[in-house]
């Protein structure tokens, strides 16, 4: 693999990197945040100090011979322990037993992180190796257990997230388990990619060359599992993101019919705010929920508490369970409201009801009758819409307003 098969996963995690930073400075003190940008940063760093470009750099600035190889090593168990952690924050559990556990794993791997320093001091690379280090060196004192030492521990890691990931996926369901399962593909590139180098670490120590399965295989290997964990552990928060998403717009939708009801009430009583087209959906949500609360504040005088009851109980006795047929009832009373108000263009009834505010100054305003409580103001949209009872309510007022009208 070249330079660029390097480079490009490497790029890829800085840009992913960028687009969580300010997320990370909002919420610094995220563990799971943290933890993924953690994660992303150290795969980004492996992927280029271990192309071959950047390991030829590296040596000449630094003027060591191989320098590169116990600096890739290091990272390489940086990034293994910061996946143990990431998987741990993600899971869950007791804080204080997620930062236990954290604690011991990055002792662990800072211990394998001082070890490889201390054994790449203990050996002599003479001869600089930019792709076959492994190989090259695996009988020499010293680097042959730095060799063995970085191996083990990445194998451990990959090790423990196929298990802590396969077990999770069990007990879950939906983009989680589908996240988990393809972290499992991931680590299973991991592993093969452990397996090659061993392989020819092993060959090595037996007289054999297989080197190009550490060369020209090992990094495609470990290209792909670092992709494709990236994609596991992107799908589900992307996921549940877009499905967010989806059921705010879902909610705006659904409350059209209502904000449409009471449209004209709400504008007679103030003038809306108005916000831009590319506001996101969760605010069209909350102005939409505004607009309806204003309208109904509107309508107090015009509602009719003894036709929600009537309408109630048409709906209880149709086969709707409670809460539907108190959804049915409140929106029967809004329409009939709505139509109501219509029929009194001069506000009369509204100046009736505020006089008699005044003087009556003692006694304490008993609430609307459709806001005597929480309302599902989507359900109450939806039977605007579809209720029969409603169609009903709205026939018997359009009749009444004509029979008003003719006389």
């Amino acid at each position: 693999m070249d330079g660029s098969g390097y480079y490009l996963p490497s790029a890829a995690m800085a840009v992913a990197l960028t687009v969580k930073a300010p997320a990370l400075a909002r919420a610094w003190r995220d563990p799971l945040l943290r933890s993924v940008c953690v994660l992303m940063a150290l795969a980004g760093l492996v992927f280029c100090f271990a192309a071959p470009p950047t390991i030829a750099q590296v040596n000449e600035w630094t003027g060591i011979v191989n320098f590169s190889a116990p600096l890739v090593y290091c990272l390489l168990s940086a990034f293994s322990a910061s996946c143990l952690v990431l998987m741990v924050n993600w899971r869950g559990g007791p804080p204080a037993r997620t930062r236990r556990i954290n604690r011991w794993i990055t002792a662990g791997y800072g211990l394998v992180i001082v070890a490889l320093v201390v054994l790449f001091r203990l050996g002599s690379t003479p001869v600089e190796r930019l792709r076959d280090f492994d190989t090259y060196y695996a009988r020499t004192p010293y680097i042959r257990e730095l060799i063995v030492l970085y191996l083990v521990a990445l194998t451990v890691a990959g090790v423990a997230m196929n298990v802590m990931c396969g077990r999770w996926a069990l007990r879950v369901k939906g983009w989680l388990r589908a996240g988990l399962l393809i972290i499992v593909v991931g680590y299973l590139c991991n592993l093969a990619y452990l397996a090659t180098k061993f392989t020819a670490v092993i060959a090595r120590w037996r007289g054999a060359d297989l080197d190009y399965l550490s060369s020209d295989w090992a990094p495609v290997l470990a290209s792909a599992g670092a992709q494709i964990s990236a994609v596991g552990f992107c799908v589900p928060l992307a996921c549940r993101r877009a499905g967010d998403s989806w059921q705010t717009w879902a909610t705006y939708r659904r409350l059209g019919p209502l904000w449409r009801e009471l449209r004209p009430v709400a504008a007679q009583s103030h003038r809306g705010v108005r916000i831009a087209w590319w506001s996101p959906a969760a605010l069209r949500v909350t102005q939409r929920e505004s607009d309806i609360h204003d309208g109904m504040l509107g309508l107090y005088p015009y509602f009719d508490a003894e036709l929600r009851l009537r309408a109630r109980d048409a709906a209880l006795a149709s086969g709707a369970d409670p809460e539907q047929a108190r959804a049915e009832a409140d929106a029967a009373m809004v329409a009939a409201a709505v139509r109501a108000r219509a029929a009194d263009p001069e506000g009369r009834l509204i100046d009736a009801a505020g006089a008699a505010g005044v003087r009556d100054t003692h006694s304490e305003p008993s609430p609307p009758a459709s806001l005597d409580g929480p309302r599902d103001l989507v359900r109450m949209s939806l039977a605007l819409r579809q209720s029969p009872v409603v169609a009903a309510v709205r026939g018997r007022t359009a009749t009444s307003s004509g029979s008003e009208t003719h006389e």
